[in-house]
């Protein structure tokens, strides 16, 4: 990433931070920036995130002392990340009609994590998300083996987990991501 799209990113990341205080009660930008500053390879993936319809900001405070979680916001599942299996072993177990790749593969290759259940809860809680989507979750390793996967979405206002094969893929399915900062 050059200085200039450096610079469109932290100039967006802020002016979202600053729409949606919200989400990030306590943390101030300073804070925040000084951390990006700090993480090149983070902003890497911030870059990417946004680039694929995320819309990341800062949800909260990370696990490490004094980081910052970030998240995808948009209010549905990133147009970019949609139509995938849920991990790379389903993708290759597809004998017909496969979708262009999968949400952990995708992940990884971006440098970042499917939100877990009680972080797409806590998302829930900063807005409502994913009212004619749904997204991908990190799914327990007990659900993988037999062949699941765990996604969420919002409706009815409630907000629901279930569980599909991981070799389904749907237009309207895909994953938000986090990396914390």
């Amino acid at each position: 990433m050059n200085k200039t799209q450096r610079q469109q990113l932290i100039t967006t990341l802020k002016a979202r931070f600053d729409a949606h205080p919200q989400r990030h009660p306590g943390i101030t930008w300073a804070s925040v920036e000084s951390r990006l500053e700090a993480a090149p390879d983070a902003l890497s993936s911030l870059q990417q995130m946004e680039a694929s319809g995320g819309e990341p900001d800062v949800v909260g405070a990370g696990a490490a002392g004094g980081s910052v979680l970030f998240c995808d916001c948009a209010t549905e599942s990133p147009t970019g990340r949609r139509s995938l299996c849920f991990d790379d072993a389903a993708l290759a177990a597809r004998k017909e009609n496969k979708p262009a790749g999968s949400a952990t593969g995708m992940a990884a290759e971006m440098g970042v994590q499917l939100l877990d259940e009680a972080q797409y809860r806590h998302l829930q809680t900063l807005g409502e998300f994913d009212l004619k989507t749904s997204s991908w979750l990190a799914t327990p390793d007990a659900v993988r083996a037999l062949g699941g996967a765990l996604f969420g979405d919002r409706r009815y206002d409630r907000v629901f987990t279930y569980h599909n094969g991981v070799q389904s893929y749907y237009a309207a399915r895909g994953f938000r991501a986090c990396i914390e900062v």
